[in-house]
């Protein structure tokens, strides 16, 4: 017998008025701030800049938001959702079945490189809005400001952002008019910059230009919001993000133009030694205009921080991480929040802030992993596209075409490594070595898990519970199993029950949880094994599901009862007289390596690389929602024999 949750993707696809607004204020916060420190940045290549470098860049800018972002992300990867879910994990969820078992690394690389990603983000984005108040203040002291806001931005997770998200909707509407009306306000200055959209000036400048690499990294800047804004297919949906865009899309090449018309008209000045985004304001406006960059910097923030909560938990139901505690602030979709999580990327946009103290040394450590994390994803689309029904051709055309785009992209942003790249890749490189050590080494171990035949241990069970002579140890016993197969059982579960300490029950339950590879699903199905005293449960929850054992089994226990499958009145006589239900205790087994074990050294290896990672995460009891209930864990021992050994002779 099967029951389901109902997935709640088909609302998401609606488009509307307030929909749209959502996702102005929730999608396209960190493209959104990338004007902040583009421009600073491309200049900053060139400080000599003439006016074809000036139009040149731009028009790099525009075909990039136009070939990466538009078609790449907007058009082609938001038709990749898992049941109205993006990003990367729930790209590679759609695919983890095909026969290319290396996808697995694809995706972890990634995943690791968009986690790095949003380290800097913060970092950057806060410290080039802070920035702005030297033009007013220049003894203003930017560190400190910075390092508090950062810190108040990380300790909002905690509330949730449900009620501050109401606001996030017109405040980033207000904040893109304001980008488009600067950039109109400024194209006065200089009308010719519109020849920019011609591509052949981009091409120009790259080919022209012994630094083009320092260009191309860039420029690259404008674009990185791209994958978070994938990431967030599931809280807006394909239609409102795609709508939305065009708006977004058309305020942002404006400011980069009226940035543009600005330095062009002031090449005479010392403009190199302002932010032409605060350059670009009048002079009594400065003030606002960082007010409003603060308030977009820490909703960018908002925006990568909640991509990071949800990467994580796909990572968690995907295998690739060790089990963490996850909160629910609120009742809102995709609302989760992840402690371990939250203070880690706080201390790394802290050490950001003290590493590299200004947005210009931060630039050179941002773009080079959100780079690889593009490729990964052109990777699996191109998968996933086969899968689709797309032919060979198209697909080889898609992958050619955006594999030497993001190569180009990447190649230019590695000439930053020294400058900074490193850092991105430092983190990038520890995140994907734990999800590849943790995913393989959950492999190995449940690969040596032995099992017993069901039918083989039913008498046995059904004996020690009829068994007045051993103690009643509760009336209702709760394994969590990894066997999926309801004919099957570990044998150490077995031995748990009969051999550790006989353990009699009225009931015993075998709970196996499995992940599904979609967000909202939340079914189960019910195997009666011995009426009355065995069941085996199937619960298969989504990557979005929070994981409350304890109250999706006290819903099936009632299912049951209502269908008449199962008495839960106590059997002790003074409680049966009274129709009070039975207790419920639970026992998780904990497989510990054993050094018996006669293994190869890889084998070996990642056992104890398993073993330490574990303390990564929290216990079975406290990730399954165990917490209120009567939860025992016992230590088993995990041999692995893969090698021969010596066996002990007899001395004659």
């Amino acid at each position: 017998m099967n029951k389901s949750h109902p997935s709640h993707s088909s609302a998401l696809n609606k488009v509307s008025l307030t929909g749209l607004l959502v996702t102005i204020g929730i999608v396209f916060g960190d493209i959104g701030t990338s004007p902040l420190y583009v421009m600073k940045a491309i200049v900053g290549v060139k400080p000599d800049f003439s006016e074809d470098y000036i139009a040149g860049a731009i028009s790099c800018v525009i075909w990039t938001l136009t070939l990466q972002t538009t078609i790449k992300y907007v058009i082609m990867a938001l038709r990749a959702d898992n049941r109205g879910e993006g990003g990367i994990l729930a790209l590679f969820a759609l695919l983890r079945r095909l026969p290319a078992r290396w996808l697995y690394i694809v995706a972890a690389i990634g995943a690791a490189a968009l986690i790095a990603d949003g380290v800097i983000t913060p970092a950057i984005t806060v410290t080039s809005a802070i920035e702005g108040l030297g033009i007013i203040m220049p003894s203003v002291p930017v560190v400190p400001i910075v390092v508090f806001i950062i810190i108040l931005i990380f300790l909002m997770q905690q509330a949730g952002t449900g009620r501050i998200g109401r606001f996030f909707g017109p405040f980033m509407l207000l904040w893109f008019l304001m980008l488009g009306t600067l950039g109109v306000v400024n194209l006065v200055s200089y009308p010719s910059i519109l020849k920019s959209f011609n591509p052949w000036y981009a091409v120009k400048l790259l080919m022209a230009s012994p630094e083009w690499f320092l260009i191309l990294g860039a420029v690259f800047l404008c674009t990185t919001g791209a994958e978070a804004l994938y990431s967030d297919l599931g809280h807006c949906g394909r239609k409102n993000i795609t709508a939305s865009w065009g708006f977004v899309k058309v305020m942002l090449i404006l400011n980069y133009l009226g940035q543009g018309a600005w330095l062009i008209s002031h090449t005479d000045t010392t403009a190199i030694t302002v932010n032409p985004f605060y350059a670009i304001m009048p002079s009594g406006f400065t003030l606002l205009g960082v007010l409003m960059s603060t308030g977009a910097a820490i909703i960018a923030s908002q925006a990568l921080l909640s991509g990071s909560f949800t990467i994580f938990s796909e990572a968690i139901n995907l295998g690739f991480w060790p089990r963490l505690k996850i909160k629910y602030p609120s009742m809102e979709k995709g609302q989760l929040y992840i402690p371990a999580v939250n203070w880690s990327l706080l201390a790394g946009c802290l050490l950001t802030v003290a590493i590299f103290r200004d947005s210009g040394h931060m630039e050179a450590a941002y773009g080079l992993a959100i780079t690889i994390t593009m490729l990964m994803t052109t990777v699996l689309l191109t998968f996933w596209l086969r899968t689709h029904g797309v032919g060979l051709l198209l697909c080889g055309i898609f992958a050619t075409v955006f594999i030497i785009l993001e190569g180009v992209f990447l190649l230019a942003n590695l000439f930053k490594f020294t400058h900074g790249g490193w850092f991105s890749l430092l983190i990038a490189t520890l995140i994907v070595g734990i999800m590849i050590v943790w995913r393989n080494s959950t492999r190995v171990r449940d690969r040596f898990i032995e099992y017993r035949r069901m039918d083989d241990c039913v008498g046995l069970i059904s004996d020690i519970k009829a068994d007045k002579e051993i103690p009643k140890y509760a009336s209702n016993l709760v394994y969590l199993c990894g066997s999926p197969d309801k004919n099957l059982i570990e044998s150490k579960l077995v031995y748990s029950i009969v051999n550790k300490q006989p353990k009699r029950a009225d009931h015993y339950w075998f709970i196996h949880i499995e992940n599904a590879d979609t967000p909202d699903t939340l079914e189960y199905s019910v195997d009666i094994v011995a009426p009355q005293t065995i069941f085996f449960i199937t619960m298969r929850l989504g990557f979005r599901i929070e994981p409350k054992i304890s109250v999706y089994l006290r819903q099936i226990v009632e299912d049951l009862v209502e269908r008449g499958d199962l008495d839960l009145v106590s059997s002790y006589p003074s409680l049966c007289k009274r129709g009070i239900p039975g207790d419920f205790s639970f026992i998780i087994l904990h497989r510990l390596f054993s050094p018996s074990s006669n293994c190869r050294r890889g084998e070996s290896m990642l056992m104890r690389l398993h073993e330490a990672l574990r303390y990564l995460g929290v216990s079975y009891r406290t990730a399954y929602g165990l917490d209120t209930s009567i939860v025992t864990a016992e230590t088993v021992p995990l041999i692995i024999n893969t090698a021969s050994g010596r066996r002990i002779v007899l001395n004659k």
